[in-house]
């Protein structure tokens, strides 16, 4: 392991907005936030909107910095990627963004429906193109079951993404499952050039993409009540 990422590692100790829980840790009485977050954390009554697999946190920063009376929190396994996304909350003294390092099929663990979570962002998930693999896509049936345990019930998912087969594969779930798809574009910047949180905001991936000539896919849609 480089002496950077080890001395990344060691720096995200340190950070106040950046959890990174152990399985003994959340597992047994369950996590400490978990349905807190907005008392404990934020101390404010603002909505939240999670963004999962968030990377190095582009997307987070960006729409928080947007958004000042909005909280939220940025969700990937990655201790690296996550370093510069809370560095950069440190560095810019942002009080209303957190980090939680977990992967996220274990979500339920870290949030309920009365933390008040009303909008959900994949950007630029791993696409699992292997067919064996769907139920691994973070867009897949068992995984926004498990967002409809905590995400208030008609809130939006958007999904963000390079790969042509997780979007119809998408659009395929959402039909099947007969949620409400509210929009979607198979190029956003063809398509949806005044959409300006869609063609503002582009992550380190997104802007290699777009150098490639690869179209930008999004979604947006939502999920019934869990009940």
């Amino acid at each position: 392991m480089g002496k950077n990422k080890l001395r990344r590692f060691a720096e995200n100790e340190t950070f106040p907005h950046l959890f990174q829980p152990s399985f003994y840790e959340y597992s047994g009485n369950g996590f400490d936030l978990k349905g807190n977050w907005k008392s404990s954390f934020f101390k404010n009554n603002n909505p939240i909107t999670l963004e999962l697999g968030c990377g190095r946190g582009e997307y987070t920063i960006a729409l928080a910095k947007s958004n000042p009376h909005r909280n939220f929190i940025g969700v990937d396994i990655k201790g690296a990627r996550l370093w510069r996304g809370a560095k950069t909350v440190q560095e810019d003294r942002m009080t209303n963004v957190a980090f939680l390092r977990t992967r996220i099929d274990q979500i339920n663990h870290f949030f309920s429906q009365s933390d008040g979570i009303d909008e959900i962002w994949v950007t630029f998930p791993d696409p699992q193109p292997r067919e064996s693999h769907e139920n691994r896509r973070l867009t897949s049936a068992r995984f926004l079951q498990l967002y409809s345990k905590f995400l208030q019930p008609k809130h939006t998912i958007h999904l963000k993404t390079d790969n042509t087969q997780l979007y119809e594969f998408t659009l395929g779930v959402i039909e099947n499952e007969k949620y409400n798809l509210i929009e979607h574009s198979n190029d956003v910047y063809l398509n949806m050039p005044e959409n300006l949180v869609l063609t503002q905001i582009k992550t380190r991936y997104e802007q290699m993409f777009l150098i490639q000539g690869i179209a930008i896919k999004y979604i947006q849609f939502n999920l019934p009540s869990s009940e």
